[in-house]
């Protein structure tokens, strides 16, 4: 195992009672960030010099259904129907295995370009245990660190999830597994108990979907039951009551918002300041890049603006003036994309922070300025130098490593000549 030294960056470590940012050393030893100073001894270590760049966590994109990459941007004047019908209704059942792991394997990587490390994998198009495995070797092909969200195909409301096909997956130090349920608002009281309690036993993630609908007879018995908790991720939250998020957040349950897809779509608007009031906070999906862009950051960013637009109207409307502050910092936003994705994904010990003992999952940016915060926070792709992932470089020098991207390309455009004309029926 090497020691790496990055040494004179503008350091943002997420980690409490630390500036926002500092100019500080970061030591790698093997897996795991071992030292956050300055001066740090390089003895025995590789000393890479990173002045005048920004080293943040790895980015964390909580929710994306990857398997859909070779359809990118098909639907980007979709409705949330047009995008049931064309994806589920038409396109998922004509998806062949060789289809699911190119384009998880192409998903992921286009995530790493853009800095992030950790992706919540939600995938809901597994007919047959061969697309279950073509998707979780794509995702592991990749070297991101995953967890896969094992779903269903639509199916009825009375089918329990099939828990035994998560029990016969193999695990490893990047892969983690968790549930992408049907949950309350599609599956019957028993069936949404009984797939919360499979979760619990297996100390799981459970995830689900919950849009434009209120809650029904299926959130009661699970939360009667007693099965709402820290691994319970609502994703979108759209039509949950104001009682029935501070049960929620009461509870643990963190939630994962998709904001760009929410307003476009018509999912419902954003949770973040309903969550914000509540002592709680969003993590950040991007969804399907069938519909839009994957990058974790611009998800922040309009997240962020959103909810700042929002205040402002309220302040207007009470004062008539505008607000003379903000209210929420870009910081704030920048621990949706780490912190927050990581307490999601039930890896809140391991990634998100910059602290001796968390893996090294860290990410290099160029050109940091006088706020480096807001440098990060601003960032596109072509800004990422470098990616790492558990002490081992997975980009540098603005080029992914260790991949063949002229393969991964042509079997994408394969695929993709397969799937498009699928889409309508």
């Amino acid at each position: 195992m090497s020691r790496i030294l990055l040494r004179g960056a503008h350091v943002i470590t997420m980690a409490p009672r630390r500036p926002d940012a500092e100019r500080a050393d970061v030591l790698v030893d093997g897996d795991r960030v071992a030292g956050v100073g300055e001066g740090l001894d390089a003895t025995g270590a590789e000393v890479v010099d990173v002045t005048g760049r920004i080293v943040l966590p790895g980015l964390v994109n909580a929710h994306l259904h990857t398997w859909q990459t070779a359809l990118r941007g098909v639907g980007a004047d979709w409705t949330l129907a047009d995008y049931l019908g064309r994806m589920h209704g038409a396109a998922a059942g004509h998806y062949r295995p060789e289809d699911m792991r190119i384009g998880t394997l192409a998903g992921a990587l286009s995530q790493l370009e853009r800095g992030t490390t950790t992706l919540g994998d939600w995938c809901h198009n597994t007919p047959t245990p061969d697309h279950t495995d073509a998707a979780v070797d794509g995702l592991r092909a990749s070297g991101i660190r995953g967890v896969f969200l094992h779903g269903t195909p639509y199916s009825a409301p009375d089918a329990a999830h099939p828990v035994g096909e998560i029990d016969r997956l193999p695990g490893g130090p990047l892969l983690t597994f968790g549930m992408a349920v049907r949950g309350p608002q599609l599956s019957t009281p028993d069936t949404a108990v009984a797939d919360f309690r499979a979760a619990a036993e297996r100390g799981l993630v459970v995830s689900l979907h919950q849009s434009g609908g209120e809650p029904g007879p299926g959130w009661e018995a699970v939360r009667d039951a007693g099965l709402l908790s820290p691994r319970t991720n609502v994703v979108h939250g759209a039509g949950l009551t104001g009682d029935w998020l501070k049960t929620l957040v009461d509870a643990g349950a963190g939630f994962t918002s998709t904001p760009e897809n929410e307003l476009g779509q018509g999912h419902g608007f954003p949770l973040t300041g309903q969550l914000l009031r509540l002592g709680a906070a969003p993590s950040l999906g991007t969804d399907t890049d069938a519909v839009t862009p994957g990058d974790v950051l611009s998800a922040a960013r309009i997240a962020l603006a959103h909810q700042r637009g929002h205040d402002h109207d309220d302040h207007r409307q009470a004062t008539g003036s505008f607000s003379v502050t903000a209210t929420i910092t870009a910081k704030q936003a920048l621990a949706w994309a780490t912190v927050e994705g990581a307490r999601a994904l039930g890896l809140a010990d391991r990634v998100g922070r910059i602290e001796p003992g968390m893996q090294a999952d860290l990410v290099v940016i160029e050109g940091a300025t006088a706020n480096p915060i807001a440098s990060a926070l601003y960032a596109s792709a072509g800004d990422v130098e470098a990616v790492m992932i558990a002490g081992r470089w997975r980009k540098r020098g603005h080029a992914l490593l260790g991949v063949d991207l002229g393969t991964v390309q042509d079997q994408l455009h394969e695929s993709a000549r397969h799937l498009l004309p699928r889409l309508t029926g």
